[in-house]
């Protein structure tokens, strides 16, 4: 199997990693807009790098991963579809609602396959938290607590291009939710603080930010996010039911300090970001889109699953502007939506 991966940047080159020692993949085609990035990143695993994207088509592979900026994805996921290729791209689809319906649409009228990095959905805690829930162990569901908590911000010219926490970050816990709940969500009241550096406020964007959502079978889930976590990256999910409770996340990187005489001291060397975090579950999705490729198991992430994920983040940001309630029949793209 060939496959071609475009963008080698942080993201580009763990794939790439994982790609070129997969045992069911035979060669690599590289490339990004930063050509010298894709040689190097070629010479260094022994694969070929190509000049730009149209290499990439014209020489021909088995499937391609897209890792590269934002807003290239759907342009790509498009001409990948009608050249009859699956691809696997990190999310999101785009931005926009329009531009990713648009290249859904691409994917599913060609009848080829698109598999979404949500690698959560590949972490050993998230897939017990789903067991816990689906098996009945937890009895009722009816409290989800979310979080996710960056150590330091990201670089000051990426937030304007990174469609703000909600789409950014905080849709990855809008995907994990649904994913391991088995629920939609009906509702959202969002708010955000802008109050700490300034390239924030600049950018429109808020570091620090909560929604309340309502699932449809009347479960309650809060999800908050921050851009500027001292402590360390923190990312977890606690599940309330009648029968027990549970948590994904709590570990001995965890980087949460106890108050309590008797708790559990701090962290000696906690999570620092999310490529050590979930280095595991990013190879786990990838070894998955192989075996999607190879026609050996179904798609375990497709673009209708980024779709629910980013209304949910739109309903947000809607509710964070707006100041009120939002429900999800409000934002385009479910089943009576005109983009449908």
């Amino acid at each position: 199997m060939r496959i071609g991966v475009i963008g080698t940047g942080r993201i580009g080159t763990i794939h790439a990693n994982t790609l070129s020692r997969h045992r069911d993949v035979g060669s690599l085609i590289l490339t990004d807009a930063d050509a010298s990035r894709a040689q190097e990143l070629a010479h260094r695993l022994g694969e070929t790098a190509a000049p730009g994207v149209e290499e990439i088509f014209r020489w021909g592979v088995d499937a391609v991963v897209i890792t590269t900026a934002t807003s290239a994805h759907a342009e790509l996921i498009g001409r990948a579809a009608r050249s009859g290729l699956p691809v696997f791209c990190e999310k999101p689809i785009a931005l926009d609602l329009p531009g990713t319906l648009s290249a859904i649409n691409e994917v599913e009228t060609a009848g080829t396959v698109l598999q979404m990095g949500f690698q959560r959905r590949f972490d050993a805690g998230y897939r017990g938290a789903r067991e816990a829930v689906r098996s009945g162990r937890l009895g009722r569901l009816h409290t989800v607590r979310a979080l996710t908590s960056d150590q330091a911000p990201p670089p000051a010219a990426w937030l304007p291009l990174s469609g703000g926490l909600y789409r950014d970050t905080l849709i990855h816990d809008f995907d994990v939710l649904r994913w391991v709940t088995g629920r939609e969500v009906t509702d959202v009241y969002a708010a955000g603080s802008d109050a700490g550096p300034a390239m924030f406020r600049e950018a429109g964007d808020v570091d620090t930010g909560a929604a309340l959502l309502t699932l449809d079978d009347g479960t309650l889930a809060t999800v908050t996010g921050a851009r500027l976590n001292g402590a360390g990256y923190d990312v977890r999910m606690e599940l309330a039911g009648e029968l027990d409770q549970i948590v994904v996340g709590l570990d001995d990187r965890t980087p949460i300090a106890s108050t309590e005489p008797t708790g559990p001291p701090a962290a000696d060397k906690p999570w620092t970001g999310f490529l050590e975090r979930f280095g595991p579950a990013y190879e786990a999705e990838l070894n998955a889109f192989v075996e999607v490729v190879r026609g050996e198991r179904a798609n375990p992430c497709d673009g209708r699953e980024a779709l629910q994920a980013l209304r949910v983040a739109e309903a947000c940001e809607l509710s964070r502007r707006e100041r009120r309630a939002v429900r999800l029949a409000e934002i385009p793209g479910g089943a009576a939506s005109a983009f449908a």
